[in-house]
C-alpha cells in the first residue's frame, strides 16, 4: 500500500494531463479551505443558537482543506485526492443522519464522493468510495427508522445546510470534471497534430483510402515522390500514374486489403512528373506499395479503409539489375574459360602425344643409338612432355567439373583396393625426395559405393600434393577408417604446412600457398580443386588441418552408400574388426616389399 502513495515525477507524453490533474486537486483543496473559512463565522453563530451541525461541517471542511493542501505541497497528490473524497463522504454521512428522510441532500452529497474519486483518484480509492457510499445508505435507512439519530432535533435549516453543502460539492466536482475534460481534449488534439506532422514530413508518401476507394488523405511527401500536387492524386489520379502492366497487380492487392483485410506489399512502376516542357517523355520509377487495411472489429465482413505507404525503390532495383548483369557476365566468363580450357587441352594433347611418343622411341634406341648427350636431351623432352600431358589432363578435368559434365559411374568397391595402384603412381616422386610412404588401414572396411576412377584421382592428387610439399626424409601417411555413415580418407605429411588464410582458400582453382615467380614448388594449383570437385560430386566433404612448418592433414569424407545416402542401409553396415594395422613402406618399393606391406 505504501507504494500507491509514492510521489513520482511527471515525464513523457502524458506529463501534461497528469500535471493538470494535480493542479485540479490542489485547487479543490484551496476552494474547500476558503469556503469553509468563510462559512465558519456563520457556523459559530449557529453554534450559539444550539445548532451543532454547521460547526461540525465547517470544521471538517477546514481540516480537509488544510490537510490536503499540506499533502499537495509534499507531492502526495493521491493522498490529497483521497482525503477530499473521504471528507465528502463524511459530510454526506453526517447530513444523512441529521435528516431522517431517506432521500435527502446528505445522500446526494455522498453520491458525489465516488464521482469525485473516479475523476481524480486511482482504482483502490474508487472501490473504497463505493463501499463507503453503501455504508452511508445503510446509515440513512437506520436514521429513517429512528434507530440512529443526530444529537439535536431536526430543523428545517438542516435541509438548507444540506442544500448548501451539496451545491458547493457539486460545483467542486463540476470544476474538476471540466478541467480534466479540457486537459484531455487539448492532449488528444496535440497527439493528432503530432501524428499529422509525422505523416506530413515522413519520407514515404502516405495515402488513406475510404472503404469505397475514395482518397481521404494524402501526405505532403507524395508531391516530392510523384512531382505533382496532392489534389492530382485524388479520384483515379493515383491509378493513372501506375504503369499499364502493373495496374492489375496493384488493384488486386488493393482489393485484398479492402475486402479481405489482408496486408499486402507490391512493387510497381509509377510515373513521376519532371519539371520542364510538358512534351517531355514520362519517367517511371519503381515504387514499393505497402497496403494495410484499417479493420473495424465492430463491423466484420464489411469493406475496410486502406492506408497505403509508397516508397521509391528505384535505386534498389537498379542495384539488383546491376548485380544480375554482373552475375550473368561472370557466368559467361566462367563458361568461356571452361570452353577455352577444354579446347586448348584437346588441341595440345595431339602434338604432346607425338612429342612423348617420338622421344620414347629415341631413348629406347628404336631409331638407332644416340650419343649420351642426345639421349639426355631426348629424356628431358620425354619428361617435359609427360608433365605437359598431366597439366592438360588436369585442365580438362577441371573444365568438365566446372561445366557440370563430369559424370560419375558408381559401383561397389573395396576401399583398400585403391591403395596399391595409387601408391605406385607416386612412388617415383617419393623416392626422388626420399619420402617414406606409410598406410594405416583397418583389416575390414565396408564396401564403398563410388566412382573408382574418381576415387583413384582423389587419392593420387592428395598423395602427390603431400609428397611435393614434404621435407626430405619425412613421412606421408595414408589412413582410412569408417566415420559414421562416411568413409574417412586422410593423407598427412610433415612438410611446409599452410597458414589459416591459405587453408580457407583450399579448393580454389589455380590457388597456391606459395605464389609469385619466386615460388619453390611447381604446379598449376588445380590438384586440390579437382579433389574438391570430385568429392562434392559424391556429396562428400573435404577438410584441411595445417600449421606453417608442421605439416598438413587433408581429410575426405565420402558417403558409404554413394551420393544418394540411404540412412537405414548405411546404419546396417557394421564392421567386424576395427583394429588398425599400421604398415610402413620404404622408399625403394620393390614388388615383394609392396606385397608384404599391403
Amino acid at each position: 500500500m505504501r507504494r500507491a502513495w509514492r510521489t513520482e515525477p511527471v515525464r513523457g507524453a502524458g506529463g501534461r494531463p497528469e500535471a493538470l490533474r494535480r493542479q485540479a486537486i490542489a485547487t479543490n483543496a484551496k476552494l474547500v479551505l476558503i469556503l469553509s473559512l468563510i462559512g465558519m463565522p456563520a457556523a459559530l453563530y449557529a453554534l450559539t443558537q444550539s445548532m451543532l451541525l454547521p460547526f461540525v461541517l465547517a470544521t471538517i471542511g477546514i481540516a480537509a482543506g488544510v490537510l490536503t493542501i499540506a499533502l499537495c505541497q509534499r507531492g502526495q497528490y493521491e493522498r490529497a485526492a483521497a482525503g477530499q473524497v473521504y471528507a465528502t463522504l463524511l459530510a454526506g454521512a453526517l447530513l444523512t443522519i441529521a435528516d431522517p428522510a431517506i432521500a435527502d441532500f446528505g445522500l446526494a452529497v455522498a453520491v458525489l464522493g465516488p464521482v469525485h474519486a473516479s475523476l481524480l483518484t486511482r482504482t483502490p480509492v474508487k472501490k473504497r468510495a463505493w463501499a463507503i457510499l453503501v455504508a452511508v445508505v445503510a446509515l440513512g435507512v437506520l436514521a429513517s427508522f429512528n434507530i440512529l439519530a443526530w444529537p439535536e432535533p431536526f430543523h428545517m435549516s438542516t435541509t438548507l445546510i444540506g442544500g448548501l453543502v451539496f451545491t458547493i460539492t457539486a460545483a467542486i466536482v463540476a470544476h474538476s470534471a471540466n478541467r480534466l475534460n479540457t486537459v484531455f481534449e487539448v492532449y488528444e488534439k496535440a497527439q493528432i497534430n503530432a501524428y499529422r506532422h509525422l505523416i506530413e514530413h515522413v519520407q514515404d508518401a502516405v495515402m488513406r483510402f475510404a472503404s469505397d476507394g475514395t482518397v481521404l488523405f494524402t501526405s505532403r511527401s507524395a508531391e516530392k515522390l510523384f512531382g505533382c500536387r496532392r489534389f492530382e492524386l485524388s479520384g483515379n489520379g493515383l491509378v493513372e500514374r501506375i504503369h499499364v502492366m502493373d495496374r492489375p497487380t496493384y488493384l488486386t492487392a488493393f482489393a485484398e486489403a479492402n475486402q479481405d483485410g489482408r496486408t499486402r506489399r507490391v512493387e510497381i512502376r509509377m510515373r513521376r512528373d519532371e519539371p520542364g516542357p510538358s512534351a517531355a517523355a514520362p519517367r517511371y520509377v519503381w515504387v514499393e506499395a505497402s497496403l494495410s487495411p484499417v479493420v473495424d472489429a465492430d463491423a466484420p465482413g464489411s469493406r475496410n479503409e486502406v492506408v497505403v505507404l509508397l516508397r521509391d525503390v528505384t535505386e534498389r532495383h537498379d542495384y539488383m539489375n546491376e548485380l544480375h548483369r554482373a552475375r550473368k557476365l561472370a557466368e559467361e566468363a566462367s563458361s568461356a574459360k571452361s570452353r577455352f580450357l577444354a579446347t586448348i587441352g584437346h588441341e595440345l594433347r595431339t602434338p604432346l602425344n607425338a612429342i612423348v611418343g617420338f622421344s620414347e622411341m629415341m631413348t629406347s634406341g628404336v631409331v638407332g643409338e644416340l650419343s649420351p648427350q642426345h639421349k639426355e636431351y631426348a629424356t628431358l623432352i620425354q619428361q617435359s612432355g609427360h608433365h605437359l600431358i598431366d597439366v592438360v589432363k588436369m585442365l580438362l578435368d577441371m573444365s568438365r567439373l566446372e561445366a557440370g559434365k563430369f559424370e560419375l559411374t558408381t559401383e561397389a568397391i573395396a576401399p583398400e583396393s585403391l591403395v596399391e595402384p595409387c601408391l605406385k603412381m607416386v612412388d617415383a616422386m617419393a623416392r626422388a625426395k626420399s619420402v617414406r610412404l606409410m598406410t594405416d588401414i583397418p583389416r575390414s572396411l565396408p564396401m564403398l559405393i563410388a566412382d573408382e576412377r574418381a576415387c583413384r584421382q582423389i587419392l593420387i592428387n592428395l598423395l602427390s600434393n603431400a609428397v611435393k610439399f614434404s621435407n626430405e626424409h619425412s613421412v606421408v601417411t595414408l589412413a582410412m577408417k569408417r566415420q559414421g555413415r562416411h568413409l574417412a580418407i586422410s593423407v598427412a605429411d610433415h612438410g611446409i604446412g599452410m597458414g589459416e588464410e591459405s587453408v580457407s582458400r583450399i579448393g580454389e582453382p589455380f590457388f597456391q600457398a606459395q605464389d609469385g615467380l619466386a615460388r619453390r614448388y611447381e604446379g598449376t594449383g588445380l590438384g586440390l580443386s579437382i579433389v574438391k570437385g570430385l568429392v562434392e560430386l559424391h556429396e562428400g566433404t573435404l577438410h584441411a588441418s595445417s600449421s606453417p612448418g608442421e605439416g598438413t592433414v587433408m581429410t575426405v569424407l565420402l558417403p558409404i552408400n554413394g551420393p544418394e545416402t540411404k540412412v537405414e542401409e548405411t546404419a546396417a553396415v557394421t564392421p567386424l574388426h576395427r583394429d588398425p594395422v599400421q604398415q610402413q613402406m620404404p622408399t625403394t618399393w620393390h614388388d615383394d616389399e609392396r606385397k608384404r606391406a599391403l
